[in-house]
């Protein structure tokens, strides 16, 4: 009879950490509509106006982060709080993700106060076989406080991993967000 019961309890055990762990998540890379969204400089997971998630950072190999002040004004966008913060000084960001075809769009927004006119920040970045030279985040955008979106479209990624490399130039590359979206 006690064996019964033990055995009663373990399955009743069992069933709830099935229940309460749900099912299987998937990766953070691949969340249910598939796309990868990282806002950089942040430890904290962010949602834009528009309802969609972007995960904390992750994936740099070096660099530092820095956050702006909060009354900093951002134009031309509704989530300015997603603009203030920034991952800089870094030479590369990596993440596993499925073999397949890519849009990858990257965020850029000036908001360095060091950083005065155009050619006071320039760099390259390369992710898989695009490259982007001599980018120069102020003299693109306008000026500074303009966010201002890079896209690559049709990024293959082979062997489960997509890289962007950044070289810098002048002063040193920084960047706001990374998006990732599969081509179906």
């Amino acid at each position: 009879m006690q064996r019964l019961v033990l055995r009663i309890i373990v399955s009743a055990v069992f069933a709830t950490l099935v229940v309460a762990a749900g099912p299987a998540s998937s990766p953070a890379t691949a969340p249910s509509d598939g796309v990868f969204r990282m806002k950089a400089g942040s430890s904290q997971s962010f949602t834009d106006p528009h309802g969609r998630m972007w995960q904390a950072q992750k994936g740099f190999a070096d660099g530092d982060d820095v956050t702006r002040e909060a009354d900093l004004k951002i134009q031309n966008t509704d989530m300015p709080d997603f603009y203030r913060t920034e991952h800089y000084d870094m030479s590369s960001w990596s993440t596993e993700l499925p073999q397949g075809t890519y849009t990858v769009n990257l965020y850029f927004c000036e908001a360095f106060d060091g950083i005065a006119a155009a050619g006071d920040r320039v760099f390259d970045v390369k992710i898989a076989d695009k490259q982007l030279k001599d980018f120069d985040i102020y003299k693109e955008a306008g000026g500074p406080c303009k966010p201002l979106t890079k896209t690559f479209d049709d990024v293959q990624v082979t062997d489960g991993k997509l890289k962007i490399e950044f070289t810098a130039k002048v002063q040193s590359p920084c960047i706001n967000g990374i998006e990732i979206i599969p081509k179906k």
